[in-house]
C-alpha cells in the first residue's frame, strides 16, 4: 500500500517478515536500552554557545544529535503498518510542551521537521519558536489540528468516542488520516523525545503505540555530577542517563546499539553538532576500528 508520508521497504530478510507475523503488535516487539553517557564536553560546549548569546539547552543538543543519528542510521526512521515496513520521507522529532509548569497545565504536541542542512543553531531556533508559541497562546485554548481534535473527542461519551476512534484507527492503518490531523500529531514522527531529567529522575522506559508511524521513544534523564578513576586519579565528570524504547521490527538490536554509539560519539564531540544534520560519520564505532 502506498503512503504520502513514507515509502515501502521491500526485499527484507525472510526472518524480518516472520517476526511481524509472530509479533504483530508493537508492544510485543519493544526493546529497551538504558545508557549513561558522559556529557562533560557537551556541558563546556553549551556554556560557550550561551556565552555567545545563543539560548541552547541540553534538550536542544540531544534533539540535534538524535536528528544526525537518524540521517546516518536510516532504519531508525522506519515504521510498521499492517505488517509492512515503511521509511519516513522526512525526519521529524516530536515532544510534548506544557503551557505552564503545574500539574493541571495543558499539554500541547509539538513536531519539529529536521531538514538536511539544519544545525544545532537552526534546530534550537525551531524548538524555541514552537515552545514560545505554546506559552504565549496558552490563553487561547483554540488549537487546530490534532491538538484541537483531542480536546473535542476527549469529552465525548463512550458511545460516541469509541466508534469514532475506531474509525480513526482504521484510517491510520490505511494511511488515510487527513494531513490536518497528522501534521501536529505526536505519533506521526520519527521519534518522540522527552526530558524527564527536568523532574529529577533518570531516563525512563516509555511504551510506544500501535497508532501512528513513530517507532521509538527517547527519554533524557537528569544530569548528575559523578567521579571516576582515570590512571589512578579520581576525576569528576558529568553524566546523563537515557532510556530508549524501540520497535525491533524496524531494526535489530545490533543496529540500535551502533546507533546509540553514534549518539554518544556526537555528545562527546559536540562541535560536530554545528555541522549539517545529514553529515555522514564513519568509523565512530570502536569495534570497527580494531
Amino acid at each position: 500500500m502506498s503512503r504520502k508520508d513514507a515509502h515501502r521497504i521491500k526485499n527484507e530478510h525472510g526472518m524480518d517478515q516472520l517476526l511481524l507475523d509472530l509479533k504483530p503488535k508493537i508492544y510485543e516487539r519493544e526493546v529497551y536500552l538504558n545508557q549513561d553517557i558522559d556529557v562533560t564536553e557537551l556541558d563546556k560546549y553549551l556554556a560557550k554557545k550561551n556565552k555567545e548569546g545563543k539560548h541552547i539547552t541540553y534538550f536542544h543538543a540531544v534533539v540535534a544529535a538524535i536528528s544526525k543519528v537518524i540521517y546516518n542510521r536510516k532504519k531508525l526512521n522506519r515504521f510498521i503498518v499492517n505488517r509492512h515496513l515503511y521509511e519516513h520521507n522526512k525526519v521529524i522529532i516530536s515532544f510534548v510542551a506544557k503551557v505552564e509548569f503545574n500539574d493541571k497545565a495543558k499539554e500541547i504536541m509539538v513536531l519539529i521537521p529536521i531538514e538536511e542542512n539544519d544545525t544545532i543553531d537552526t534546530i534550537s531556533e525551531k524548538i524555541n519558536k514552537e515552545i514560545n508559541k505554546v506559552r504565549v497562546d496558552k490563553k487561547g485554548d483554540k488549537e487546530g489540528g490534532a491538538n484541537g481534535a483531542i480536546d473535542i473527542l476527549g469529552v465525548l461519551p463512550n458511545g460516541l468516542r469509541v466508534p469514532i476512534m475506531g474509525f480513526f484507527k482504521w484510517l491510520d492503518r490505511h494511511g488515510l488520516l487527513p494531513k490536518s490531523l497528522t501534521t501536529d500529531l505526536l505519533y506521526y514522527s520519527s521519534m518522540i523525545v522527552t526530558n524527564v531529567g527536568s523532574l529529577g529522575v533518570n531516563g525512563i522506559y516509555h511504551n510506544i503505540t500501535n497508532f501512528g508511524t513513530c517507532p521509538s521513544m527517547f527519554a533524557m534523564g537528569e544530569i548528575k555530577d559523578r567521579v571516576r578513576v582515570n590512571n589512578g586519579q579520581i576525576e569528576p565528570y558529568k553524566a546523563c542517563n537515557f532510556g530508549i524504547t524501540f520497535d525491533e521490527g524496524c531494526a535489530e538490536g545490533f543496529y540500535l546499539i551502533k546507533s546509540i554509539k553514534l549518539f554518544e560519539y556526537l555528545l562527546n564531540n559536540p562541535n560536530l553538532l554545528d555541522e549539517k544534520a545529514n553529515t555522514i560519520y564513519n568509523n565512530y564505532y570502536s569495534k570497527e576500528k580494531k
